[in-house]
């Protein structure tokens, strides 16, 4: 680019800025004027407490005057809390107001558009940068130069698109810009991409592809399922989509009616600050674990991590056998087929107690549900029992309210108790008082019932469940064995824990049956790692959002948890589930996190690694370094961690489970100043780390050391999911140690693609 346009490039951002500082500076004006008002209105909040509350009409007016005091300091903080949002967001707008620029010919007229983070107007209301969320603002992330279509309100609208500039603005000057055809140019990519990591992922809309733009603007299906190879992006294009949506729909749509399903509590940590950096809320956030264990009070869930170390243990085929069964669709079908046919006599109905004696017994629980039609829907029957159970326990507290202990409890409330129970309530004649006063002693006696009742404490769910399997076994698993497997069922109950593979189904019963368990407020539902869900947790989760659209997104090469006894296609077999459903499958296989030689090192492990495409950004060979003994390999671990953490803040070491993990911790940690990582920490520090690798899914590191992958530990067919996983999370520098002869995986790959030495205990390398 010439100096004379980059010139006056630079006046116009150094003008856009100096409007921005200003705006800052009227903001914090405000700010001030606002806090200062909240600090009067909470002061005016305090005396008006202070009056009298003897007297009824005193008591009254001073309740109307402090709803008033609360509601007028509501409205304050809410201000103070807009007007910081704001001034953080034109803060970022003065380091860099923008990215990119579009000239575009419509209707006989020409007009350039500058587009950024977020829009900035001016007092005269010209858009001086406009939001890339904008509908214009997609010719950018789509266009190429000529006829060019952007969607608006009213339809898709007719432009040429003469010019797209790109811009790479530091600290309000340019560092670099340049014309391209492209989305986005590579030279911009590089410099994003050759970034060390951070703490946080970053948003990325300057450099947001024309196949993630897809992804993020799509609003038409209601699910969209993107199959992505790791490292293309798909994780950051799902929450520009969340900001999109946001932006699209803010009339009707707010963070409270989103979800995000994340792997662990680490990436839900990492992902953290995207949202905010775009003027946006954070949405909700559950792994899959708190999920189940908000919906299990008292039961320990087992984890999708506790069961992976489990089968490395030990996984024997039947076993395998009816995982798969329970984590099929199929399962759930078989709920269906179950509520349908079940007798009332099949119902676990259970006694309601209080004071250690029967309040309800099960009997006649179960007489109002057997006397309900035949053919009324089990939820339906089961709500219908609830209310009656409830009006017979309402009925009873009027009758109790006439015992004499309740009489002889009233006579002895005092002054401050009777005014909580009464408060501002009026009564015809004392009679309507005392009875409305024993009543309320009443209720609150009984309240543990009703809670019961509430609850619906008055069906064991859980013998429930083992009814249901005595007759949902499968023709592939013998009678005898799933006998057993219900008898470990109630051995697992009895100790208070729930294996995972029963959890979705086991919910699935439940809410089908009690008419329970769905969300109707939520609008989006947005599931990374796709592939480590079961077709039976979708379809419950799916159940219990049922107004939600689905986002789904990840990479069936990177199946840790599944892979090794999964036989249907997950892509195949979730559109098979979901085919009443409008869906959009879109494919991601350009891969940008690591340099050319990490990518297709990692594409080298899979059967259809040709497939993925690796983005060029030079960098070394993955290094293998084999070694004779496991204290050598601790030596070069140590030494590579030195060499590393010269270049980069962050090292991972990435093993195959938490036993590995923990050894070589424990080891490692007298030369070297190491952090372990469990699934209870919440955020990544600097330096070197140690995790198994299903904790660092979804997140990158700017050099991996991954131990150990030695034809010992990597043996299994799942196996290969493993390594390309770890490997796949460097983003600069990869590193293998493999304490004997390595893997087969690794070992049928072309010599130049890997940087081989062997090391032996206390020798340099040779």
């Amino acid at each position: 680019m010439d100096r004379a346009t980059k010139q006056q490039e630079q006046a116009r951002v150094t003008a856009v800025v100096a409007k921005i500082d200003q705006r800052i500076d009227d903001k914090n004006q405000q700010l001030e004027q606002a806090q200062q008002e909240t600090t009067s209105i909470e002061r005016n909040y305090g005396d008006n407490t202070r009056v009298n509350i003897t007297e009824v009409d005193d008591r009254i007016e001073t309740n109307a005057a402090v709803q008033q005091q609360k509601q007028l300091v509501a409205r304050t903080v809410e201000n103070e809390s807009i007007l910081q949002q704001q001034i953080t967001q034109l803060k970022d707008l003065q380091q860099s107001p923008y990215f990119g620029r579009i000239d575009i010919a419509e209707d006989g007229e020409r007009d350039t558009l500058y587009i950024g983070t977020a829009s900035f107007i001016d007092a005269k209301q010209n858009f001086l940068v406009y939001d890339w969320r904008a509908p214009i603002s997609g010719i950018y992330y789509n266009g190429t130069l000529g006829q060019v279509s952007y969607d608006t309100p009213n339809g898709p609208v007719q432009a040429e698109l003469l010019k797209k500039r790109q811009f790479l603005i530091e600290h309000g000057e340019i560092k670099n810009l340049f014309d391209t055809n492209e989305t986005v140019g590579d030279s911009m990519l590089q410099h994003v991409l050759g970034a060390d990591s951070d703490e946080y992922m970053r948003n990325i809309v300057a450099t947001i592809q024309q196949e993630q733009n897809d992804i993020i603007r799509d609003t038409k299906h209601d699910i969209l399922i993107v199959q992505g190879v790791a490292g293309s992006g798909k994780t950051s294009a799902i929450l520009q989509r969340i900001a999109f949506l946001l932006y699209h729909s803010r009339e009707s749509l707010n963070s409270e009616q989103m979800i995000l399903f994340s792997p662990n509590r680490l990436f839900s940590h990492y992902i953290s600050e995207v949202l905010p950096s775009l003027g946006e809320k954070n949405m909700r956030q559950v792994t899959l674990a708190e999920f189940l264990g908000q919906r299990f009070s008292g039961l320990q869930v087992e984890t999708l991590f506790e069961r992976y170390e489990q089968d490395q243990t030990s996984f024997p085929v039947t076993a395998q056998k009816i995982r798969r069964y329970k984590e099929s669709y199929a399962y759930l079908q078989a709920v269906e087929r179950y509520l349908k046919q079940t007798q009332p006599a099949q119902l676990a109905f259970t006694d309601v107690y209080f004071d250690g004696r029967i309040f309800f017994n099960k009997a006649e629980i179960a007489a109002i549900y057997a006397a309900l039609p035949v053919k009324m829907l089990a939820a339906d029957k089961f709500l219908k029992t609830k209310n009656t159970l409830i009006k017979r326990l309402k009925r009873r507290i009027r009758e109790e309210a006439k015992a004499d202990w309740v009489a002889t409890e009233v006579d002895m409330l005092s002054e401050d108790n009777y005014r909580s129970i009464v408060g501002t309530q009026r009564f015809v004649s004392g009679d309507d008082e005392f009875r409305f006063i024993a009543e309320k002693i009443v209720r609150d006696r009984l309240a543990i019932v009703y809670d019961a009742l509430y609850n619906d404490y008055f069906i064991d769910m859980y013998e429930q469940y083992a009814d249901f399997m005595t007759q949902a076994g499968s023709t592939d698993i013998a009678p005898d064995v799933w006998q057993t497997m219900i008898a470990s069922y109630r051995d697992q109950l009895e100790r208070h824990r729930l294996r995972l593979a029963d959890a979705a189904p086991l919910l699935y019963l439940r809410d089908r049956l009690t008419g329970s368990g769905q969300n109707h407020a939520m609008q989006h539902l947005f599931i990374d790692e796709m592939q480590d869900y079961t077709m039976a947790q979708l379809a419950y989760i799916k159940y219990a959002f049922p107004n939600a659209k689905l986002t789904l997104l990840g990479d069936r090469a990177q199946d840790l948890f599944t892979a090794h006894y999964r036989q249907q296609d997950f892509i195949d077999e979730l559109t098979t589930v979901f085919k009443t459903h409008s869906i959009n499958l879109i494919t991601l296989n350009k891969s940008y996190r690591s340099t050319y030689p990490i990518t297709t090192f990692a594409a080298a492990l899979l059967p259809q690694g040709n497939e993925i495409q690796a983005f060029t950004r030079d960098g070394n060979p993955p290094l293998l370094l084999t070694t004779d003994s496991t204290a050598a390999s601790v030596q070069q671990i140590t030494r590579q961690c030195q060499r590393l953490l010269l270049k980069h803040e962050t090292v991972a070491i990435l093993t195959k489970d938490r036993a590995t993990s923990n050894r070589l911790y424990a080891r490692l940690k007298l030369d070297t100043e190491t952090t372990l990582m469990t699934d209870a920490d919440r955020a990544l520090p600097k330096g070197v780390l140690i995790l198994p690798i299903y904790l660092a899914k979804g997140l990158e590191f700017d050099a991996v050391i991954a131990y150990d992958v030695s034809a010992v530990h990597f043996n299994a067919a799942g196996d290969r999911d493993i390594l390309y996983t770890i490997a796949s999370r460097a983003m600069h520098e990869l590193v293998l140690v493999s304490t004997g002869e390595p893997c087969e995986f690794m070992a049928a790959l072309p010599p130049a693609m890997l940087a081989r030495e062997t090391v032996a205990a206390g020798n340099e390398l040779s």
